[in-house]
């Protein structure tokens, strides 16, 4: 689906998508085909569904958003560092 008809379908609701054909222009993340994966009650329980999708498949492209936004704008953020590697470790 685009985000038409994903605002269409799903009017004022909070939702998790995941992202089936997307790239990246200019530093945002443009979302061509999406895929809606669950509907929630609230904002914070949208956004931990998300937390848990996130963990348990780190491969795929997912979002929580609310169906009253408009434009589907999400920002690229490019992590810099290794997470979780040596952070309880420090050098002898």
């Amino acid at each position: 689906m685009r985000w038409a008809e994903v605002r269409a379908a799903y009017p004022d609701q909070w939702l998790v998508i995941e992202a089936l054909d997307a790239r990246t222009e200019l530093g945002r993340r443009l979302w061509h085909q999406i895929a809606v994966i669950e509907r929630c009650a609230n904002g914070p329980s949208t956004m931990k569904r998300y937390a848990v999708l996130q963990r348990e498949h780190p491969r795929r492209e997912f979002c929580f958003v609310h169906t009253g936004t408009t434009e589907l704008e999400i920002e690229e953020r490019h992590w810099s560092g290794i997470r979780g590697i040596g952070a309880a470790h420090s050098p002898p």
